[in-house]
């Protein structure tokens, strides 16, 4: 059920970039080609925080128990090789077939291909690189802390602490620090990693009080500043109220399929789409705009939407079968030998 939560945020995000978000693909204003659908789209923006609040959980989920060596080569293994194929892909559409939509450079391509070009200012080829960099510092926050060991009170201090301090270090203008620790979207990882302890103790009243400053936190800091961004993007603004109550949905969604007897449901064709997310979330923006751009006009809206999802979703599919699926565990157990290796001779 988790995976399909995962999917349906990643079915969100595209719907937003397809149908919401402001473009050139159709030929036109956005709102005039979908004049009553993309309202409801915009929406599809918080698939992204859907996307952190899942991610506290995982990843919890994944260090807990585990050592750096392990917990690293999960990462790297989960994130690089479908990654280091939609970059050059990417950088391909747009540095060769699709030139008049973004100029992009060799060194761009360089640094993108790191994963790492938010810390040096250096610009997302697609835009969806952008939580990537998100997730990385989040992962390394994780890292440092198993290196103090991982316990539920030090989950607790670490999820009611962290936020606070991320949002102290942004109103103290401590831009460095703010950025280390994810100021932004902290209270939305620190909510998922209040969901994992519960689904070990249901009745933890302190990760339930964690859980509840956690969405609270996440209202007043990415939920505002969502707001400012959709209605600069889309056009459509929505009200303190309508940003609250998606933003606890997040958490809401999380908790039911993790909590309740959902948490032991288990649908194959589920666990598939969960596969195909995050290929998915990486190749569908621009190869989605650039088939839209093809055959806007050409058919009716509706039909280019469908061919557009169907090409996005065979891409992503190639790259699961073709690249995570036989790459992924090599790289995993090449990394954590590595990475053994070095630490047995230090």
């Amino acid at each position: 059920m988790l995976d399909g939560l995962r999917f349906a945020a990643a079915l969100g995000v595209a719907f937003f970039h397809f149908t919401a978000k402001q473009h050139q693909a159709w030929g036109r204003p956005v709102p005039e080609v979908f004049p009553h659908l993309h309202t409801f789209t915009s929406l599809g923006y918080y698939g992204v925080h859907l996307f952190f609040v899942i991610s506290g959980f995982v990843i919890l989920m994944t260090a807990w128990g585990k050592d750096i060596p392990s917990f690293v080569a999960s990462r790297i293994s989960r994130l690089y090789p479908a990654y280091l194929v939609a970059v050059p892909t990417a950088a391909v559409l747009l540095g060769v077939i699709w030139l008049e939509q973004k100029h992009i450079t060799i060194y761009q391509v360089a640094v993108n291909l790191t994963m790492m070009q938010g810390a040096f200012g250096v610009d997302h080829i697609d835009g969806v690189y952008w939580t990537l960099w998100v997730e990385l510092r989040f992962y390394v926050l994780i890292a440092l802390f198993m290196l103090v060991g991982i316990t539920r009170q030090r989950v607790l201090a670490f999820a009611a602490v962290w936020p606070v301090a991320a949002a102290l270090a942004r109103t103290t203008n401590q831009q460095w620090l703010a950025e280390a620790l994810n100021a932004d979207y902290a209270a939305l990882f620190a909510g998922g990693m209040a969901i994992y302890l519960l689904t070990r103790h249901h009745r933890d009243v302190a990760a339930w009080l964690v859980l509840a400053m956690s969405a609270l936190l996440a209202v007043a800091v990415p939920g505002q500043e969502s707001q400012a961004t959709l209605a600069s993007s889309t056009g459509v603004s929505f009200s303190g109220h309508t940003t609250a109550l998606v933003i606890l949905c997040c958490f809401g969604a999380v908790a039911v399929v993790t909590l309740t007897p959902l948490a032991r449901v288990h649908i194959g064709w589920l666990t598939g789409l969960g596969l195909l997310t995050y290929p998915l979330y990486l190749v569908h923006e621009w190869w989605g705009w650039w088939m839209i751009h093809l055959l806007s006009g050409k058919l009716p809206n509706s039909l280019v939407l469908a061919i557009t999802f169907a090409f996005v979703g065979a891409f992503a599919a190639l790259v699961y079968f073709f690249v995570e699926r036989p790459f992924a565990p090599r790289v995993r157990t090449v990394v954590e030998k590595s990475l053994r290796e070095l630490s047995t001779r230090r």
